[in-house]
């Protein structure tokens, strides 16, 4: 019986990005490949920005509302990976990192990624929509907190949460999200949560 050969991260990393990136017609293949390559190592990749809640603990309760005043919570994101991050339109490194967060939407399915924006501005919609609009931002959607209920040392800040409600780490201040390292971080968890769910399936229904 021959053994699997373990393929060292940086090269895994390598090998799923030149399959996403140069195989766009074999796309799910690619993205389900990359799911079980990843999932394999029981390490996450390292970005350096990227500070580790270690151990997990349950995510901060976040209360906040859509354009239509309509409230909610990370509870209404169960089941996927989300992102958070708490921004606001006076905020220059939260307007330089914007983009990325809107490319890195576009790379990572939304099944599979939620990206909570949380604006703090005081103006609320009025005041986000021009700003949006003008940034040229198509993939995201962005939620409301005008009275900045939601605590945070400084803007921006970004809150990892697995599918679960616990949260893996934070970034405090601006990335370029869509970056290799950033995609390969989050990539991980999305295997890993992915891979505990089959599990989960597989133990109660006694396969």
């Amino acid at each position: 019986m021959t053994l699997p050969v373990k393929l060292p991260m940086k090269l895994r990393v390598g090998v799923i990005l030149a399959l996403i990136l140069c195989l766009p017609a074999a796309g799910w293949a690619a993205f389900t490949l990359s799911h079980r390559l990843i999932a394999d190592d029981n390490r996450p990749p390292e970005l350096r920005q990227f500070i580790p809640t270690d151990p997990p603990r349950p995510a901060p309760e976040i209360a906040f509302v859509d354009s239509a005043g309509r409230r909610l919570t990370l509870a209404d994101f169960r089941g996927r990976l989300v992102l958070v991050n708490l921004w606001a339109t006076w905020c220059e490194p939260c307007i330089r990192e914007m983009p990325s967060l809107d490319r890195l939407q576009a790379a990572l399915p939304g099944k599979d990624l939620a990206i909570v924006l949380i604006s703090q501005d005081r103006g609320g919609d009025k005041v986000v929509a021009p700003f949006f609009e003008k940034l040229g931002l198509t993939k995201l959607r962005t939620y409301l907190d005008p009275k900045s209920t939601v605590g945070h040392a400084g803007l921006p800040t970004s809150i990892l949460v697995d599918r679960d409600g616990s949260e893996l780490g934070r970034v405090e201040g601006a990335m370029n999200w869509d970056s290799a390292p950033a995609q390969a971080l989050l990539r991980w968890h999305i295997a890993r949560g992915a891979t505990k769910a089959d599990d989960i399936i597989k133990t109660s229904t006694g396969r």
